[in-house]
């Protein structure tokens, strides 16, 4: 059994180690678990692909289909049933087995206890015990009630007269006892053919069963040659793990880091998105300041313009007014009209009290000097240089994680190869030939008493087949030989043949009957038994429940199987759990469950994820000290931008005067209303000098009202957007400078606490790979490794054997024998009866008148048959 022991060592791993060990481990374990809850969850860890473990391939399909000859079998159960319908009595049986454990002692069963329990079985047993004293009784009364009736026929009694009497249904009954000795033999021939047919069965399955030896044989070194392959591959797969933790090492930056780069994110990137906007907005009120000085300056030069140019054709139109033309009476009316609009011909705005912007402009240029964008831009690149920073920092600590996953890789195939399993299980494979080559060599002696046993089986039946000969002979005889004209003392010599066989078969009845319910009755007691105790409990499971009863072996021993194969009968190990589990192909690991005894957890927890692993991880620190969001040089630009004077221009002036027409009255109304005015004229000089400065007043909105129109829009814009972006801007500058200040500290103050966070996350998505490969390692060992379906096949292929195969064709051959040894009752008594109508009678009755009446009387009386020279 030392294969056995390696081969168990082997696949529980972790046979040796501390317990001291598996306590710090879990302490350190629930710590960590404490320590996770306290934080947010992990990042969800990526599922490894092991692959799959090398499977077995098993040949042995441990099913029996009987076919045809299966009917005969439900037949005989239902008659099992019948004679026993109790349910199987597991608990009468514990009982029995507990109150008996030292040895059953006559004394002992007169206490009440087992008189009771005597009483139970007794009942169970009551249909047996019914039919096994009716066999008894028949095989003790058929050879005195043969033999009693032997000497009374030789005393011409009990038929055994040579007489026979004539009546009116004699035909009738001769028709009656042949119908029925023929039927009886029908049915004895039947319970002949279902015996033959359960003895040749055995012979038959006796072949199937070299089958199964061979397939369990085979499955049995499939199972010891693939075990080591399954483990190895177990053992390898370690590197899947390793490599894919290597992998996240290596990456360390870009994971680690970008988790801290993004949990800061949320406050530094918008304290350097509002420096940068502020940076655009130097740019922007730098542009409106130049819009606004250009602007400025061509209202005021364009103004003076405007005004020499009004000036001037208001002069000239006052003149054309004072024409004797005007003095007219129809005329002067129109003419005093014009005149009291001149005056709206004069400039609305003035842009020469606005206040100049060309030193808010001179110190916008100042600090747009000093380049902030760029400087914010170097915040952001210190800042998105985070996992860049990790990996250098943790640099060391990689490369010491790495070694020690390579050790921790080596101490596993090193503890996998401790172990001589190889060869162990090749000496065990090597047993398994050997065993099998011995088992082949009494195939020969099984052949020979298989031979030996259907021999004495068809003898067995030849003495129903005699007796079964002489019946169909003696019909045959009879029949044909009989003759309806003869008298019974002249029938012929064939008929007489016919009688005397059938008598003969009544003897060899006598003879053999008693010995064939002797057979049967020992067969149907001893099978009859075992199939309702041993065979249905097995195949229900019940009789597993028997076994797995706890202290059923001794009272200090719970379960028996555990306590024969690991000496500590306190593991809640079953043989009915076993059984269950390697049925459904599960592994040797979990079907013994062998983790109460060799814990592959500490082995693992010790191993792949240890404390000195563990230490490695924590010693994770980064410091993000070096990280700079703005520089001194973009404060002070952003102060001097404060201070630059754009907040204290005077807005509102200038929308004043921007929101004011260029002109007291629109010019183009104005020559519109003078041209109107000039129509209303007779025609001559006067009509045509005034449509003449209508015209002149056109040209000169086109030449200057227009271009200064077009100037006034382009200083409101820039008027607007410079006012939008110079209110409260000291406040806006001080809010930037406070929020970045507040992100600095984070990251040189409280970053400690985030890189703390998010590295033990990291290493959660670790030590989850790791886990990952400690739970596909026990999940294979429970369902993949070393699977032990061969051991619930020999137990399936001993039940169909034992079962199927030998008990169900014994208890056939004894139901067809017991029914040919109930049938030949009926049969001597039909025999006898209808060997009286074939046999020569030494008298017969005649019949001769009557002395004593006038009429003819016929009376019968005693004859001797007519002598013949030739009979």
């Amino acid at each position: 059994m030392l294969w056995t022991r390696w081969l168990v060592l082997l696949l529980c791993w972790g046979a040796t180690g501390g317990e001291q060990q598996a306590d710090d481990r879990e302490g350190f374990a629930l710590e960590s678990r404490a320590d996770s809850r306290r934080q947010r969850s992990p990042p969800p860890v990526e599922p490894l692909d092991f692959g799959f473990v090398p499977s077995s391939v098993y040949d042995t399909h441990a099913y029996y289909e009987p076919g045809a000859v299966g009917i005969l079998f439900h037949m005989v159960h239902a008659f099992l049933y019948v004679v026993q319908p109790n349910h199987f009595p597991k608990d009468l049986i514990v009982r029995v087995i507990q109150q008996n454990m030292g040895g059953i002692k006559i004394e002992e069963w007169r206490k009440p206890e087992n008189v009771v329990l005597l009483l139970q079985w007794i009942y169970y047993e009551a249909g047996f015990l019914i039919c096994g004293t009716i066999g008894i009784l028949f095989v003790v009364l058929t050879p005195i009630i043969g033999m009693c009736f032997c000497v009374c026929r030789c005393c011409e009694n009990c038929g055994g007269e040579m007489h026979q009497r004539q009546r009116k249904n004699f035909d009738c009954q001769r028709g009656f006892y042949t119908a029925s000795l023929i039927a009886t033999s029908i049915f004895i021939v039947v319970g002949v053919l279902i015996a033959y047919a359960a003895n040749h069965n055995v012979s038959l399955q006796i072949k199937s069963t070299r089958r199964l030896i061979n397939t369990n044989m085979r499955d049995m070194k499939t199972f010891a040659n693939n075990t080591p392959a399954q483990i190895d591959y177990l053992t390898a797969q370690y590197t899947t793990a390793k490599n894919k933790v290597l992998s996240e090492l290596d990456n360390i930056g870009p994971l680690l880091g970008g988790r801290i780069h993004s949990h800061l994110e949320k406050e530094v990137v918008p304290s350097l998105d509002t420096a940068l906007r502020m940076a655009g907005a130097m740019r922007e009120t730098k542009e409106a300041l130049e819009n606004i000085s250009t602007s400025l300056e061509i209202l005021q030069e364009g103004t003076g313009k405007l005004q020499a140019s009004l000036s001037e054709e208001r002069a000239s139109l006052s003149n054309t007014l004072s024409d004797p033309a005007c003095t007219n009476g129809a005329v002067s009316h129109t003419c005093n009209t014009i005149r009291s609009t001149l005056s709206q011909l004069g400039i609305n705005a003035d842009y020469s009290k606005l206040q100049d912007v060309r030193h808010a402009l001179a110190n916008v240029d100042t600090v747009l000097k000093t380049d902030l964008s760029n400087i914010v831009q170097k915040g952001y690149t210190s800042f998105n240089d985070t996992p860049k920073l990790v990996k250098e920092q943790t640099k060391n600590i990689v490369s010491g994680v790495k070694g020690m996953l390579d050790k921790i890789g080596m101490e596993i195939i090193g503890f996998s190869k401790m172990f001589p399993v190889e060869a162990s299980l090749a000496n065990f494979t090597i047993f398994l030939t050997d065993g099998q080559k011995n088992i082949e060599s009494f195939y020969p002696q099984i052949d020979q008493m298989d031979f030996y046993r259907w021999i004495g089986c068809v003898a067995v039946l030849c003495m129903v087949v005699l007796v079964l000969a002489f019946n169909v002979l003696g019909l045959l005889c009879g029949t044909c030989g009989y003759d309806k004209q003869a008298t019974p003392t002249t029938r012929g010599c064939l008929s007489n043949t016919g009688g005397n066989l059938l008598m003969a078969g009544v003897g060899f009845s006598f003879i053999f009957v008693w010995i064939l319910m002797g057979i049967v009755t020992t067969l149907f007691v001893v099978g009859g038994n075992v199939e309702k105790l041993v065979c249905e409990p097995l195949a229900n499971r019940q009789l597993y429940k028997i076994i797995d009863t706890p202290y059923l072996v001794h009272p200090a021993k719970k379960n028996f199987l555990p306590g024969m194969l690991f000496q500590n009968p306190n593991i809640d190990l079953t043989l009915g759990s076993m059984y269950r589990d390697c049925y459904e192909n599960n592994g040797l690991y979990h079907a013994l469950q062998l983790e109460t005894m060799f814990n592959i957890n500490s082995f693992l927890n010790r191993t792949v994820y240890n404390r000195d692993l563990a230490k490695v991880f924590d010693s994770v620190q980064v410091d993000l000290q070096d990280i700079t969001l703005l520089e001194q040089a973009g404060r002070d630009n952003l102060i001097n931008f404060a201070n630059s004077g754009v907040g204290q221009i005077d807005y509102e002036a200038y929308l004043t005067e921007v929101n004011k027409g260029v002109t007291v009255m629109d010019l183009l109304s104005f020559s519109t209303d003078l041209e109107a005015q000039a129509d209303q004229l007779p025609r001559g000089a006067l009509e045509n000098a005034l449509k003449g400065h209508a015209s002149s007043i056109r040209q000169i909105h086109r030449e200057h009202v227009v271009p200064i129109e077009q100037a006034m829009s382009s200083l409101s814009q820039s008027i607007k957007l410079l006012q939008r972006t110079s209110n409260d801007l000291p406040v806006k500058v001080t809010n930037i400078l406070s929020a970045i200040d507040a992100a600095e500290y984070l990251i040189t103050h409280n970053a400690s606490h985030v890189v703390k966070q998010e590295t033990k996350a990291y290493i959660q998505s670790l030590v989850g790979y790791f886990k990952q490969y400690t739970d596909w390692v026990k999940n294979s060992l429970s369902t993949e490794v070393a699977q032990c379906k061969p051991i619930s096949n020999i137990v399936d292929s001993m039940e169909i054997v034992a079962c199927s195969f030998i008990l169900d064709s014994v208890n056939t051959f004894w139901f067809g024998l017991g029914g040919c040894c109930i049938l030949l009752i009926p049969s001597i008594i039909f025999s006898i009866k209808l060997a009286k109508y074939y046999r020569r009678m030494d008298t017969e009755d005649v019949f001769e008148d009557s002395p004593y009446d006038d009429t003819l009387t016929r009376f019968p009386r005693a004859s001797a048959p007519p002598s013949y020279s030739d009979w």
